[in-house]
């Protein structure tokens, strides 16, 4: 049975300050989206390649969280996106799917359409661990990627 996302107020403050919402979340996949604020934009008045990096690396992890099992968690290793045109205002769809998962690595794919047409595209990998189970991790973190936060202690 797939795992159900529903994130709450507070669930990940970071996904929130942006304005990023999941439409769907399931099997390896997601779609979510971005409204175009004033608050998003760089300089020259286009959205801000950090938002649409956030877009992608929100849609990863939730894809990914969709696919791992209840006792584990995922982070970022590395990812890296192409922004193929600017964009200036209405809302960015991002669309994550899970190209690879092995027993701790995963690599995903999202593309980021603005009325269907492609504007940026994105390539992560991420780890996959066994959630804490030490005292110091009894209620664990989870981020708005669906993905266990790692404290830190320094």
């Amino acid at each position: 049975m797939p795992k159900e996302l529903r994130p709450h107020k507070g669930f990940s403050p970071f996904r929130e300050l942006v304005g990023a919402e999941f439409a769907s979340v399931e099997n390896g996949r997601s779609r979510c989206v971005l409204e175009v604020t004033e608050k998003l934009m760089n300089p020259n008045g286009t959205v801000h390649a950090g938002a649409t990096f956030t877009l992608a690396d929100t849609g990863m992890g939730a894809a990914l969280w969709s696919a791992i099992g209840e006792d584990e968690a995922c982070a970022t290793i590395e990812s890296q996106i192409i922004l193929l045109r600017p964009v200036r205002s209405g809302t960015l769809t991002c669309d994550t799917r899970l190209v690879h998962k092995s027993k701790r690595i995963a690599t995903l794919e999202s593309d980021i359409t603005q009325n269907g047409e492609l504007v940026a595209r994105a390539m992560g990998t991420w780890s996959i661990f066994k959630r804490r189970t030490d005292q110091s991790a009894s209620n664990p973190t989870v981020g708005g990627d669906g993905c266990q936060r790692r404290e830190s202690t320094g």
